[in-house]
């Protein structure tokens, strides 16, 4: 069943007992609180990476708190290659999500073609409970929906480790 109602993040992986996994398929995203250090890492070249800085504290500090719960965070990133600028400054972020200790991996686009994907980027919550991401065509956030039902929840499911066993480990993967 889909639900209107979305909790914010923190409700969310605070509510996780076991897995939060994070699928992104695009190569793009036009997220508001990012433009200002995308526009200053287009232009120098450096990001802020660090974890405590009032910029990642939000994040890194519930991933800290989910990740000692003994939950697992995976994130996986299905990318074009060569990578979009966008997902080049996001590269270069993910040392800040691997410190928090999130688990992260690159699959090149060209891998994914016989992979059974849904049609947006998601959360998928103990393998039960999907919060889907829903972006605009120049990827702005357009809100999201939350599901619990268990066919889509079995196709996020299935996606998310048939592109985790085929992609690259972040230190791995060298853009």
């Amino acid at each position: 069943m889909t639900q209107n109602v979305v909790p914010d993040f923190d409700v969310l992986l605070d509510g996780a007992q076991h897995s939060a996994l994070h699928l992104e398929m695009r190569d793009g995203y036009g997220v508001a609180a990012e433009s200002a250090g995308f526009a200053d890492w287009l232009a120098t070249g450096i990001r802020n990476t660090d974890p405590d800085s009032e910029y990642w504290a939000f994040w890194t500090s519930l991933v800290r708190r989910t990740v000692a719960r003994g939950v697992t965070v995976r994130r996986a990133r299905i990318v074009s290659e060569p990578l979009s600028d966008y997902s080049k400054y996001s590269h270069a972020g993910a040392v800040v999500n691997i410190a928090a200790g999130e688990e992260i991996r690159y699959l090149p686009r060209r891998n994914a073609s016989d992979i059974a994907l849904p049609g947006n980027d998601f959360w998928l919550i103990d393998g039960r409970l999907i919060r889907w991401n829903h972006f605009t065509g120049n990827g702005t956030p357009a809100g999201g929906d939350m599901s619990d039902d268990p066919a889509a929840a079995a196709l996020c499911a299935s996606a998310f480790t048939a592109v985790w066993e085929r992609a690259v480990p972040y230190e791995d993967y060298k853009p």
